[in-house]
C-alpha cells in the first residue's frame, strides 16, 4: 500500500526529482515535521526542555568557544540519537505489534545509544562543572 504525502507539496517521490533550492526547502519540510512528531514522545521533550536551559548555561559555564561548543554539542547529540532511537523504534512497530527478538535487538540497540549520548553529555557537563567551580 502506497500512503500519500498529508503535504502534497511534500510528496516524497516528487521530492526525489527537485534540485536546488526547492529541494532544500521542502528538505526543511519534512525536518519541521520530523520535529513536530518528536514532540509527541515524552523523553524528546524532557530533552528539549534540558536543552532549552543547558544551552544558555552552556555559554555562562564554558571559559572559551571550545568548551561551549562541547557542552552545546553534546546537548544536541543527545536529541539527535534519540531522534534516531525514536525512528528506530517507529519503523519496527510500522512492521507488526508481535514480538520478535530482532525488533527487541533494535529496539535495545537504540536505547542503548540514547544511554551511551546521555553519559558522555553528563560526564562533560561534569567535568565543566568541576573545572569551573573547584579548578582545572
Amino acid at each position: 500500500m502506497n500512503e500519500q504525502s498529508p503535504l502534497p507539496h511534500l510528496d516524497p517521490v516528487t521530492q526525489q526529482k527537485r534540485r536546488g533550492i526547492l529541494r532544500l526547502w521542502n528538505a526543511m519540510g519534512y525536518s519541521l515535521m520530523g520535529l513536530r512528531a518528536a514532540w509527541d514522545e515524552s523523553a524528546f521533550r524532557q530533552e528539549a526542555l534540558a536543552a532549552f536551559i543547558m544551552v544558555p548555561a552552556a555559554f555562562w559555564l564554558g571559559r572559551n568557544w571550545f568548551e561551549v561548543g562541547l557542552l552545546v554539542g553534546t546537548v544536541l547529540l543527545v536529541m539527535i540519537v534519540e531522534l534516531l532511537n525514536t525512528g528506530i523504534e517507529t519503523a519496527i512497530d510500522r512492521i507488526g505489534p508481535q514480538w520478535h527478538h530482532l525488533s527487541k535487538r533494535a529496539k535495545d540497540m537504540g536505547s542503548a545509544a540514547v544511554l551511551l549520548s546521555l553519559l558522555l553529555c553528563g560526564g562533560v557537563w561534569l567535568g565543566a562543572l568541576h573545572a569551573r567551580f573547584w579548578g582545572a
